[in-house]
């Protein structure tokens, strides 16, 4: 049943990077008919250009909260998510949550399944225009290998913020390259499914000052192919594709390029797009689930599927 709203009343719990970002493209998106709050600390400060918009108010108690909101975004730390969700259960039938859903993937979700909420997590990756193209076009009962890479430089993620400070460089906040780069296998599982076994090796073995792990290596098995998977904390020069090797040509899908490669015939696809553009395609998807125009295709279950696997659990 489709029910188009006239007015959306969002709250936004955590004002990171995310968080300011959600809050950016929601008003755009939905203009002059949505208000959104903010549940931040007070040490955090207002520390925003858009903290005068008359669509957002900040608030810094439980006690200024509303009885109910449309939706819910969980943008604070991982390590908080799963308290967060539990804590702000009774304000609003719909969760937005960002990813990674929990830190383990092994939390006790029940509780959360049978109150019959929408609970959707970030997957963003899955709407760029190289993981659609792939998705809409490519036979992959054809592809005998799949290899996956994301190496960066994590000191470069967060310009002006030393890398030392933030959850990524911590294990008990929810960092670690292996659940911080789970965008890949969220969008192997959406292009292909989830595999049969998996076998990883995740370590630390760089000079970064952080003690979670910096590099994750996967090779799981499928049907009719076999995946490899590298994700690292290191790379000093950016790197994020997706290499098919099929019957008839091997295909490089890049992600950072935004362009797919056949190596043999020379073909090329220009997919370009900028940042956002994948961001307000995932946020107008939630919309559409909220109103019933979509069904849910990314909920807690299967995000804590795709989380165990990061972690070498299947």
């Amino acid at each position: 049943m489709c029910m188009v709203k006239s007015s959306y009343r969002i709250l936004i719990i955590g004002y990171g990077s995310m968080g300011r970002r959600h809050s950016s493209n929601l008003l755009d998106i939905l203009g002059n008919s949505v208000h959104i709050d903010v549940l931040r600390r007070k040490s955090s400060g207002a520390g925003s250009e858009s903290d005068s918009d008359r669509r957002i108010r900040f608030l810094f108690s439980d006690d200024e909260l509303e009885e109910a909101y449309d939706a819910v975004f969980i943008t604070n730390p991982t390590s908080l998510h799963y308290e967060t969700i539990n804590k702000y259960l009774h304000l609003s039938d719909a969760f937005f949550i960002e990813k990674p859903v929990f830190v383990t993937g092994e939390e006790n979700i029940a509780p959360l399944i049978s109150v019959r909420k929408l609970f959707y997590v970030a997957c963003p990756l899955r709407y760029s225009n190289v993981i659609q193209w792939l998705k809409k076009n490519i036979d992959f009962s054809v592809v005998h290998s799949m290899r996956v890479m994301s190496s960066s430089y994590l000191p470069d993620w967060r310009p002006g913020i030393d890398y030392r400070n933030t959850y990524s460089a911590h294990k008990e906040m929810g960092g670690g390259v292996s659940i911080d780069l789970i965008h890949e296998w969220d969008y192997i599982s959406y292009l292909v499914g989830f595999p049969k076994t998996v076998k990883s090796i995740i370590e630390r073995k760089s000079n970064l000052e952080i003690d979670s792990d910096d590099i994750a290596v996967y090779v799981a098995e499928y049907e009719n192919m076999l995946a490899e998977v590298h994700l690292d904390y290191f790379g000093r020069k950016a790197l994020r594709r997706v290499e098919l090797f099929a019957e008839d040509d091997t295909i490089v899908a890049d992600l950072i390029n935004q362009k797919i490669e056949w190596l043999c015939s020379g073909k090329v696809v220009d997919l370009s797009e900028d940042r956002n553009s994948y961001q307000k395609k995932e946020l107008e998807h939630f919309i559409d689930i909220i109103e019933g125009r979509s069904s849910n295709d990314n909920g807690i279950e299967e995000a804590c599927k795709v989380l165990r696997i990061t972690r070498g659990v299947l």
